[in-house]
């Protein structure tokens, strides 16, 4: 079966049954899995959770899941697109799969965006947008997916995937990145979507200050009485991007 919109099929069974356990280290009521393809990590996935909803785009790929694990009553089969799919609709789940690098960062979104349903996600991605997420405050890779990440849960990269696991093999390495939600959020969940386009506009232009980011939102006057004003969005770890955002919206 050919490679299908930019998917790259993981087969190395070892590395399959890690991601497995990772997801589901004891037997979980439900898990989501995202990008199902020919149902590798599925076949995995199922005698560790109690009902599998396996969601995958590709209507060729969905037949032939539904034709190999048609008699699975734990199984659901959705065919149709991750980013047009209420992942809520199930309640509290584990989200895993093997994420097609194009569109990595929008998914990401729709799985932070789970909240409190969230019980740990557990997903194959490019090397470079895992260290991304978990990257660390002061370095070029930290950015506002960083900040988002790690605002509303713990990213840990587990282990490294070779091009050579893979079929067909991709030109970059992967990783496996794992999120657990934080039990305690140091913003409210309808406070998110103000708080993030802040940092939006912090991260703008990366090389300049946060008072050159943040001109024309607020009086230059209270921006220079700011210490951290000096400084760039990349120095500063979530929870002062957090703090800097009360001080400057004590309202929201």
């Amino acid at each position: 079966m050919p490679r299908r919109l930019g998917q790259h099929f993981l087969h190395r069974r070892d590395l399959l049954e890690r991601i497995a356990q990772a997801a589901c280290p004891e037997a979980e009521p439900l898990v989501v899995e995202i990008g199902a393809g020919r149902g590798a990590l599925t076949e995995h996935l199922l005698p560790r959770c109690r009902r599998l909803i396996a969601i995958e785009l590709d209507a060729e790929l969905a037949t032939a899941l539904q034709r190999r694990f048609g008699q699975q009553p734990e199984l659901e089969i959705i065919r149709g697109d991750v980013l047009a799919v209420d992942l809520a609709q199930w309640g509290p789940a584990v989200v895993a799969g093997n994420i097609p690098y194009y569109i990595s960062s929008p998914i990401l979104e729709r799985v932070l965006g789970l909240g409190p349903l969230l019980r740990r996600a557990v997903l194959l991605l490019q090397r470079e947008v895992a260290q991304r997420i978990a990257a660390r405050p002061g370095g070029r890779e930290y950015g506002l997916l960083s900040v988002y990440a790690q605002l509303v849960a713990e990213p840990e990269i587990l282990f490294l995937v070779p091009p050579s696991a893979f079929s067909p093999p991709p030109k970059v390495e992967s990783a496996v990145l794992r999120l657990t939600p934080r039990q305690r959020l140091l913003l409210e969940w309808n406070a998110l979507p103000g708080f993030l386009e802040f940092a939006g506009r912090c991260f703008r232009f990366k090389r300049r200050t946060l008072r050159n980011n943040l001109a024309g939102l607020y009086p230059a006057s209270v921006l220079d009485g700011l210490p951290e004003s000096r400084l760039r969005a990349e120095q500063l770890p979530p929870d002062a991007l957090v703090h800097l955002y009360r001080k400057l919206n004590p309202r929201a």
